[in-house]
């Protein structure tokens, strides 16, 4: 629909940060929109802003001044319990080094998001069972994270982050800790989910060839979008 509003609306973002007795700009009067379905590569130098803007989207840390809505939620005017309620209903985090529970299988990490919801035993395993079956892993349910690769370890963060059906995927330099073989593997899983699931995914990378997965890409240099 040609006027159906877009999954992330930015409107003059600001952020900064004090360092020592100095004012930091690291965003500045930024607007764009993300449009549902999207797949977003975020790319520019270190100190660019782009983990801070991730950051923003997901509701992890809040805006100077401007305006940030997600699927149509002001998500700054939230207070700090209305915010976490919301990231765990409409974000699915994807990061660098997985982090997996150490402790709990594949099967019990992934799902982990779905203990905060008024799904019974029953549905809950079947729903983990459908993820895990999604990213590969349908032979790996009992594994604990020591057993399995570091590709393997970055589908089961996947299958987390999608066990919910959130609003958007945000992933933090998701084969920055990978092989190119495997980060290739990783890759292919986050497109399949773009393409055959519909999921909005932005996506902050240093890698080029990652970047060109994405269906579009947006630099970022000295906190502001540059051409």
């Amino acid at each position: 629909m040609a006027n159906a509003e877009p999954a992330v609306a930015i409107r003059h973002l600001s952020k900064s940060y004090r360092r020592g007795g100095q004012k930091v700009v690291v965003l500045e009067d930024m607007s764009f929109d993300i449009q549902a379905g999207d797949f977003v590569a975020l790319m520019g130098p270190s100190g660019s802003g782009k983990s801070t803007l991730l950051n923003l989207i997901a509701g992890i840390d809040r805006p100077d001044q401007g305006e940030l809505r997600i699927g149509g939620i002001d998500i700054n005017v939230l207070s700090e319990s209305e915010l976490a309620d919301w990231r765990a209903r409409h974000v699915g985090f994807i990061f660098q080094f997985y982090n997996l529970m150490p402790v709990l299988t594949a099967f019990e990490n992934v799902e982990l998001p779905l203990l905060l919801t008024e799904l019974n035993a029953r549905e809950r395993r079947e729903h983990v069972q459908l993820a895990l079956d999604m990213v590969g892993l349908a032979d790996r349910v009992t594994h604990y994270p020591s057993e399995l690769s570091g590709g393997q370890q970055q589908r089961v963060a996947i299958a987390r982050a999608i066990i919910s059906d959130p609003t958007i995927l945000v992933a933090d330099e998701p084969t920055g800790d990978l092989d190119r073989v495997a980060a290739e593997d990783i890759l292919a899983l986050m497109e399949r989910l773009n393409r055959e699931l519909g999921k909005t995914i932005i996506m902050v990378t240093h890698d080029p060839q990652a970047a060109q997965r994405a269906r579009s890409i947006k630099h970022l240099e000295k906190g502001m979008l540059v051409d």
